[in-house]
């Protein structure tokens, strides 16, 4: 394997992780405030088919990464809803929401553009176009560093962009912000919080909400920028392998983003069969290589599950003390 093909792999690694890692950051936000969140997946399945609705309907991909956006929050306003307000059971509020966003984004989608379930391509200012960094043209043919400038860091959407500065910038507000030590705190022992005279309530409430934010704009990510428009059940298990790599991390955001990127890396190899087979000099099937992910996502729920401590307050309904 030369050295311009391992840089297309990482390239596509990078692109392939992005979604998992704004997947795994929304949860890393819901879950040490205590909100396990199973619906990633549908939040993002939601999000992915309203932004590429509203593209295609606007020919505005901003407008469409909003609406996006604004589906996601509303189903995790829902699942906030349901286990803040009500104190109902986490696990099933997300596992509902699931189902409710695998429903409804075929059948609106049918209704509205009658193409089985799916929406017309995007073209043009509907969906996000790659950016040319600063002098990557003028340095690509730069032995060694070129290709790792031009191919690698240069020519990726601006969500992808985003999605890398949000794991500086989620460090930072769980590490160095009062606001993080307290939804730190509201996942560990919210009675003491509460104690103190900060609303659980509302600190739940507002993790909830930048998880609906981050699922929102990986959503709109698939459709709008590594797809062009939906198609039915594009997540393709991501929420649940972005959930297995917050495990992995121990909610953690650097480790976060060293998760995603291995579970991207996966992805990424499974689209270049070629190059496995002429590194192992075996016959590799397809099925196999497509399959490394979710047979990951299993070990990690089989091995860490009891390794990896979450958040002791996470899956608890909190009752105030009268």
């Amino acid at each position: 394997m030369d050295f311009l093909t391992l840089i297309q792999i990482l390239d596509s690694t990078v692109r392939l992780a992005t979604p998992l890692l704004l997947a795994c950051l929304a949860g890393l936000f819901s879950e040490r405030a205590g909100i396990f969140d199973i619906g990633l997946e549908g939040k993002m399945l939601a999000a992915a088919f309203f932004s590429a609705a509203i593209a295609f309907t606007t020919g505005s991909v901003w407008l469409g990464l909003l609406a996006g956006i604004g589906a996601s929050m509303a189903l995790s306003g829902l699942h906030g809803l349901a286990s803040i307000t009500f104190r109902g059971n986490q696990l099933i509020s997300g596992v509902a929401i699931n189902f409710l966003a695998s429903g409804l984004t075929v059948l609106i989608a049918q209704s509205w553009f009658k193409q089985g379930g799916r929406t017309p391509s995007l073209i043009g200012n509907a969906r996000f176009e790659p950016i040319t960094l600063p002098f990557a043209e003028a340095l690509q043919n730069v032995p060694f560093l070129g290709p790792i400038y031009y191919e690698l860091l240069s020519g990726h959407s601006i969500l992808v962009y985003i999605a890398m500065l949000c794991v500086p910038g989620s460090w930072y507000l769980l590490y160095r912000t009062r606001f993080g030590l307290r939804l730190r705190a509201v996942g560990e022992n919210p009675a003491a919080v509460d104690t103190a005279g900060i609303s659980v309530i509302g600190l739940r409430f507002a993790a909830v909400a930048i998880c609906g934010i981050l699922c929102g704009i990986a959503g709109a990510y698939l459709s709008t920028a590594l797809q062009a428009g939906f198609v039915k059940e594009m997540t393709a298990g991501r929420g649940y392998i972005a959930l297995a790599a917050l495990i992995f991390a121990k909610w953690r955001p650097w480790h976060a983003l060293f998760a995603c990127l291995l579970f991207g890396l996966l992805q990424a190899l499974a689209l270049r069969s070629d190059v496995v087979e002429s590194v192992l000099q075996v016959s590799v099937p397809d099925q196999l290589l497509n399959s490394l992910p979710y047979i990951l996502t299993v070990i990690i729920l089989a091995g860490f599950v009891g390794k990896a401590i979450p958040p002791r307050a996470g899956g608890e309904a909190y009752v105030k003390e009268r």
